[in-house]
């Protein structure tokens, strides 16, 4: 078995790596994704036995990579919120655009590609990202802050903007004050 590299527990703790999801409410929703998804054929990657801390009860969430998932599926189709990704086989570029963008949320989306030994897919990759329906769009990474790039969403994601002078103008109001003095 691989060296275990994520310690999911208080986030207070220095050797701590992955903390609780934001309430104990969204840990069950997360975990109703999960095996809903696995109860419809996917097939989850991850022993959860790895996190004893994440049970039922609990904001702690074990983290879960999904296979053979498809978009009938909830974890492929809502914002998840949580350490859970679904991996879904497609045929083209144009495939992965039109599921990417099936989706009534738009916060993020992650493009994955050999980019390295294939500068070809860097182009293919911008054209999608052009087209993507999402506020973010990242090349073989996700939720990467950048504190100079704009955190948005569009359609029924993110409100508004943070990050970046953009999220700064949000915080602040323009005034124009104009005087007419003779002179």
């Amino acid at each position: 078995m691989a060296e275990q590299k994520y310690k999911l527990g208080d986030p207070t703790e220095p050797e701590t790596n992955l903390g609780p999801v934001v309430s104990v409410a969204s840990a069950e929703r997360i975990r109703k994704q999960v095996s809903s998804a696995i109860e419809a054929g996917a097939k989850a990657l991850i022993p959860e036995d790895l996190f004893a801390v994440a049970k039922a009860g609990t904001a702690y969430v074990a983290p879960q990579v999904l296979v053979d998932v498809n978009h009938t599926m909830d974890v492929m189709m809502e914002e998840t919120f949580g350490p859970v990704v679904g991996i879904q086989k497609v045929n083209s570029d144009d495939e992965a655009l039109a599921l990417m963008n099936d989706s009534p949320y738009g916060l993020t989306a992650s493009v994955w590609t050999d980019a390295d030994a294939h500068p070809e897919s860097q182009e293919a990759f911008l054209r999608l990202a052009d087209e993507l329906q999402a506020g973010t769009v990242f090349l073989n990474r996700c939720d990467f802050l950048d504190p100079a790039l704009a955190w948005t969403g569009v359609k029924n994601s993110g409100r508004g903007i943070s990050l970046s002078k953009f999220g700064y103008d949000q915080l602040t109001r323009a005034k124009s004050v104009h005087m007419k003095i003779k002179i």
